[in-house]
């Protein structure tokens, strides 16, 4: 594969040179559909005759939700972080395709200043916090130290303790000042995400994506598994617990975020039979966890 953008075909490279045998079979074997962790619940992705109407329902109550917070001026900030490719951009997308733009806004921070990074590590991450009324979309969030910058030398021992050290008390003044905060884990598995690298490699609408860090992370999974593994032990608190979301099968995972994200608040008219139940065979707690 030749092309002027950059990292495209470094991921069949990938998949040809380095990645496991049992990654390379599993893509191979699986069709279009088909879940390729066997530890999933699912065997097949869901339906999309089975997805529309459920999301539909969603993204009504999304709308109410957004409207009460409107009114009475409540904030809502939604952390997402989970490896690349584990469906972070797309859930968001949806999350907030049938909101105000002027009040539900993505936040997805480029690699700090110099200014910035001299900074309190937490002070660039305020200055996108939510006003009144405003809900806050995290594509990405102050946990990079606890998994990309520690993953790739980006930040040194000492300040990634001192980040653990102070992200549940930065995380409680949040919380205090009145701020709903939810946290969401969206958790893919390898192949899954080799997969998705690939699909993203020949569409010629998704190249931009790929990047340096999408093709190195990739040889660097096990690296990535014990800096996740540590985070979500020391970030899941009482006033801040994580909702780990399995992703490999983006249509589940969605639903799955939704209806997280309108269970933590209450709203105006809010319709639990359109919330529906949370699918707990893939979302709950950090137990949920898996590399």
């Amino acid at each position: 594969m030749t092309s002027e953008i950059p990292f495209v075909g470094d991921i069949t490279r990938f998949l040809t040179d380095d990645a496991p045998r049992s990654v390379r079979a599993a893509i191979a074997q699986a069709g279009r559909k088909d879940i390729l962790d066997e530890s999933y619940p699912y065997r097949h992705e869901m339906k999309s005759a089975e997805y529309a109407p459920v999301m539909a329902a969603l993204q009504v109550e999304l709308v109410k939700m957004a409207w009460d917070l409107r009114t009475t001026g409540r904030r809502l900030a939604v952390v997402f972080e989970g490896r690349d490719a584990a469906g972070k951009g797309g859930t968001i997308e949806r999350m907030r395709e049938n909101l105000n733009p002027r009040q539900a806004y993505i936040v997805a921070l480029s690699k700090p200043s110099e200014r910035e990074a001299s900074q309190w590590y937490f002070q660039r991450y305020v200055d996108w916090l939510p006003a009144a009324g405003e809900v806050a979309l995290f594509d990405r969030s102050w946990y990079n130290r606890g998994v990309v910058e520690h993953v790739f030398g980006f930040c040194t021992p000492d300040q990634r303790e001192r980040f653990f050290g102070q992200v549940p008390a930065f995380e409680q003044l949040l919380i205090d000042e009145g701020i709903v905060l939810v946290k969401l884990w969206l958790n893919v598995g390898r192949a899954e995400q080799v997969r998705r690298f690939l699909d993203r490699e020949g569409d010629p609408l998704k190249q931009w994506k790929l990047s340096w860090i999408d093709v190195e992370g990739l040889k660097k999974w096990d690296a990535y598994s014990a800096a996740i593994r540590e985070t979500l032990a020391r970030t899941d608190t009482a006033h801040a617990p994580w909702t780990v979301i399995r992703s490999d099968d983006k249509d589940r995972a969605r639903i799955a975020a939704v209806q997280a994200v309108l269970n933590a608040i209450d709203y105006k008219g809010r319709d639990l039979a359109a919330i529906g139940r949370v699918d707990a065979a893939i979302a709950g707690g950090v137990g949920l966890w898996h590399d």
